[in-house]
């Protein structure tokens, strides 16, 4: 169970739980890979935790012209 960012407050930027989780996922595995982080400060130590962050800061979004076809 996530505590911060709140699940309503992440809802509010993306709008179902199956989009925010694979959003979430996606950017923990770039963040694990070694990409940039987005935020200047996080209060999650687990990837996946600072993925939630970014979104909840209104920073990472689902593209809508983006296709994935994994």
């Amino acid at each position: 169970m996530i505590l911060y960012p709140s699940v309503d407050d992440l809802l509010k930027q993306v709008n179902s739980r199956y989009s925010l989780i694979m959003l979430a996922s996606k950017r923990a595995h770039e963040l694990d890979a070694g990409a940039a982080p987005m935020l200047s400060e996080y209060k999650s130590v687990k990837t996946i935790g600072r993925a939630m962050e970014e979104i909840a800061a209104g920073d990472l979004m689902i593209d809508p012209d983006e296709k994935d076809v994994d």
